[in-house]
């Protein structure tokens, strides 16, 4: 029989290994728990002390440590000498070269006594290397070279160019080549031949003559505007209707270009004498 009073004053753990192998190292473990429990807390707890006052005696003091500055090696590239650009030398301003001026002026028939010493004429041979005006200036003599035209620094020499201002629109009066028909007189000849028909009045009233018709030719030799401006009031119907049927002239030109021009042409009648 189990004795209560005994198991109330035994250990736990002599209870629990109680009838077992307590030699097996479990029972040694936990009867010895506490122990080492506090010898590892005890460890702990002087470890975080010294660690502690390690610090403190390092760190903590007044004197902070000097820092450590790492350089590195630095190459130095070799940097190329922009040269100066040469200066710009301007040529020195020349002040203009005043030629000498003699006075001369066209000569007054005079008595000897009544001309002035400053009014009389220079000599001849003193207006060989000056120039003739009406002032009397002292200057260089004038040697007859002319200083050659600004040709700006181009060493080329250019006329200047007149514009061309023509209004190339415009129907001109006078041009260097007037307009024509087509194949010149012969051609003209043969057309009025074929075409002209002289008026019944005009042979009844034994009428002949010369009609000068007026017209324009356009660009592309197109007739218009025609009027006839003189000759027998009987023949200038006729004159008028058969340069109307005369078709495209050839226009007129101006400086190369075709051009719309005025046009006088004559038309000639005549009448067979028997």
């Amino acid at each position: 029989m189990i004795d209560v009073n005994k198991i109330l004053q035994s250990d736990v753990l002599d209870i629990i290994f109680d009838g077992r192998n307590k030699a097996y190292g479990a029972y040694e473990l936990r009867t010895n728990y506490a122990r080492r429990l506090y010898i590892s807390v005890i460890s702990m707890v002087l470890a975080c002390v010294f660690l502690f006052l390690l610090y403190s005696f390092t760190f903590g003091s007044g004197d902070k440590p000097a820092k450590q500055y790492i350089v590195a090696d630095a190459q130095l590239q070799d940097l190329k000498k922009e040269e100066p650009e040469p200066p710009v030398v301007e040529p020195p301003k020349q002040k203009p070269v005043e030629v000498e001026v003699k006075q001369f002026t066209p000569p007054v028939i005079t008595r000897d006594e009544e001309v002035k010493p400053d009014e009389a004429p220079p000599e001849i041979d003193s207006l060989k290397d000056t120039k003739i005006g009406t002032i009397n200036r002292e200057g260089e003599k004038d040697d007859g070279i002319v200083a050659p035209p600004n040709d700006d620094g181009k060493g080329v020499i250019e006329a200047p160019v007149r514009k061309d201002e023509t209004d190339w629109e415009q129907t001109f009066v006078s041009v260097q080549i007037e307009s024509q028909y087509p194949g010149g007189i012969e051609s003209w000849k043969r057309f009025l031949l074929k075409t002209l028909r002289y008026p019944n009045d005009a042979i009844e009233n034994n009428v002949s003559g010369t009609v000068i018709v007026q017209f324009i030719v356009d660009k592309e030799g197109v007739v218009s505007d025609v009027e006839a401006i003189s000759g027998p009031e009987e023949l200038k119907l006729e004159a008028v209707r058969v340069i109307k049927k005369s078709g495209k002239w050839i226009p007129a030109v101006q400086n190369g270009r075709q051009v719309k021009s005025w046009k006088k042409q004559p038309v000639v009648f005549r009448l067979d004498q028997d």
